[in-house]
């Protein structure tokens, strides 16, 4: 069944976020509305009177900015479909622009550019769509095929025809769920008031019904109660439509997945203890080819001075630049991105410490620009060696289970990727650290000597010189 599509707003301050969903709500809402339960939901469904497409309706999430969005997304919560990045036709392409882009760009999400206040003195349409042209973003008209609409948020001028923008994108993703699947719906708020804690949510697939058991971040909870946008208690809840839940006895975290199942809600005191996430294992875990940095620094001229130096081509990717602290958004975008956050002569605070800990992203601070440069340069380096080695790499596969045969230890493995052949060489990691070198001098399934064995097959093979192989494993196979 299709879903309506769900849709967040990214921009700089003050560029009309606030009226633009104002002037929709008020005007495709229906009047029955109670007062401030939008507000409390953090999100609502419009019904547009739009025809000719799967729905007519749209769920807007009415998040406060960046950071509650990049900490849906870093909690693993693709919580939205589409994004409008929001665009001032006056003021054009400024800071919290460029990194919404990028939160955009990190969320690999569809997105429609929208450029507001067009009514206004000195708005200037073309300027803006050259200005994201420096940020690899082409509009429609500009030699790309990124959707580009020109709205008045205050006089609604346009606006119908972005819903329909939404509407048309929306048809093209083939946005579907399945009644019957197992729920799947992410926290957008929680907080609590008289009626205890209570949950804001949209569900993506499955359905909710009252007096269902419900488990998120090691809690389970018995619906007590369920609570559309218009203040109105329901019995059931389908996907794209947001909802208030009471049933939790503790709030669980912004971005946090709600499950039907109790397995994929594993308690705190069931996970592994987590070991420091310092350089080299970010190195040893890293599938880029390239490191993405969000560099922070106190002026303008070290930013400038840095990024000049940073050469072209070489294994590192600048993500993201500014001037000033960093913030919680930084930390969660490089979360999502996979990325190494650089300060030059500036210090994270203590919040951020501890949050860039908690979701295990790097920072690395630096007062000397040659250090910085240094440092970098060596990890670009160290890149580079991986991205030859990978080049080299015939298959994977993961040890199941070891045992001896007429004195010879056997490993039993399962390919993952690519394939082996007898005679290939062999490299045996453990815990991403390489353990040791050898080759395969017998491939058998079923007890049935093979040549080569590919992926998703079972086999045993017996390696010469023996290493010592453990469950778990993981070996290489290179040319």
């Amino acid at each position: 069944m299709f879903r309506p599509p769900i849709v967040t707003i990214l921009g700089h301050v003050d560029h009309g976020k606030t009226t633009l969903l104002d002037y929709i709500r008020k005007t495709n809402l229906t009047a029955k509305e109670h007062g401030g339960i939008t507000q409390s939901i953090g999100a609502y469904e419009i019904s547009t009177q739009i025809k000719g497409y799967p729905t007519n309706k749209i769920t807007f999430i009415d998040t406060p900015g960046h950071e509650a969005f990049m900490k849906l997304r870093a909690r693993g919560a693709h919580a939205a479909d589409i994004a409008l990045l929001l665009i001032d036709a006056k003021d054009s392409v400024k800071p919290q622009t460029v990194e919404s882009i990028s939160h955009i760009k990190a969320a690999e999400l569809p997105f429609i550019v929208v450029i507001n206040k067009i009514d206004l003195p000195g708005a200037n349409i073309d300027k803006v769509k050259n200005e994201l042209l420096k940020h690899e973003i082409l509009v429609e008209g500009k030699g790309g095929t990124t959707p580009c609409l020109e709205v008045s948020a205050k006089t609604g001028k346009g606006v119908t025809n972005l819903l329909e923008s939404i509407l048309l994108l929306a048809s093209e993703l083939h946005l579907e769920y399945d009644p019957k699947a197992p729920l799947e719906a992410f926290i957008i708020e929680t907080k609590k008031d008289k009626r205890g804690v209570v949950v804001s949510a949209i569900i993506q697939n499955g359905t909710l019904t009252l007096g269902n058991t419900v488990y998120a971040e090691g809690q389970d909870a018995k619906v007590r109660a369920l609570v559309d946008e218009l203040g109105t208690s329901v019995k059931e809840v389908i996907p794209s439509a947001p909802f208030e839940l009471l049933g939790f006895s503790e709030l669980p975290e912004v971005g946090t997945i709600i499950t039907s199942t109790p397995q994929q809600a594993k308690k705190k005191s069931d996970q592994k203890i987590q070991k420091p996430f310092d350089l080299n294992t970010f190195l040893q875990t890293q599938e880029n080819k390239k490191i993405s940095i969000i560099l922070k620094t106190d002026s303008q001229g070290s930013l400038e001075a840095i990024t000049n130096s940073l050469t072209e081509g070489s294994n590192v990717e600048l993500l993201l630049k500014g001037v000033g602290e960093i913030h919680k958004s930084d930390v969660l975008l490089a979360k999502t991105a996979k990325a190494i956050i650089i300060g030059f002569n500036i210090k994270p605070s203590q919040d951020i410490n501890e949050l860039a800990k908690q979701e295990k992203v790097i920072i690395k601070t630096y007062n000397i620009i040659y250090k910085l440069l240094e440092e970098l340069t060596e990890v670009a380096s160290l890149l580079k060696e991986k991205e030859e080695s990978e080049k080299n790499l015939k298959g994977e596969a993961r040890v199941l289970a070891t045992f001896i045969i007429e004195g010879e230890k056997v490993c039993g493995v399962k390919i993952t990727k690519g394939k082996a052949s007898l005679g290939d060489s062999v490299e045996l990691y453990r815990e991403n650290n390489l353990t040791g070198k050898t080759k395969i001098v017998s491939l058998r399934i079923r007890s049935k000597p093979v040549e080569e064995i590919k992926k998703d097959q079972e086999a045993g093979i017996i390696l010469s010189p023996p290493l010592d192989t453990r469950v778990g494993d993981m070996i290489k196979f290179v040319l």
